[in-house]
């Protein structure tokens, strides 16, 4: 309600036309792209969200572990060491 435009360009737009569009992309590719975007800014709020979809959409603790030793190298050790923190309550020890 605080936001009406926002909410539905969010889901309607984002996650009802964007996401779907699964022939062109998989939600599961679309999963470690948005991750990836996520941790390289360093927004650690919406990351812990989409690596929870991530899961769900079939992206396994190996792969989200490499996902994050790879970004390390290019968006900060301090980012990747943050990411473990959220992979770690996503995905268990």
């Amino acid at each position: 309600k605080f936001a009406p435009q926002f909410a539905a360009l969010n889901d309607d737009v984002l996650f009802g036309e964007v996401w779907a569009k699964e022939d062109e992309l998989s939600a599961r590719d679309r999963s470690l792209i948005t991750c990836s975007a996520l941790m390289a800014q360093g927004l650690f709020p919406q990351l812990k969200a989409h690596m929870q979809i991530a899961k769900d959409n079939g992206v396994t603790k190996t792969e989200m572990v490499a996902l994050i030793i790879h970004l390390s190298f290019y968006s900060g050790w301090p980012k990747a060491w943050s990411a473990f923190g959220l992979a770690k309550e996503i995905y268990g020890e």
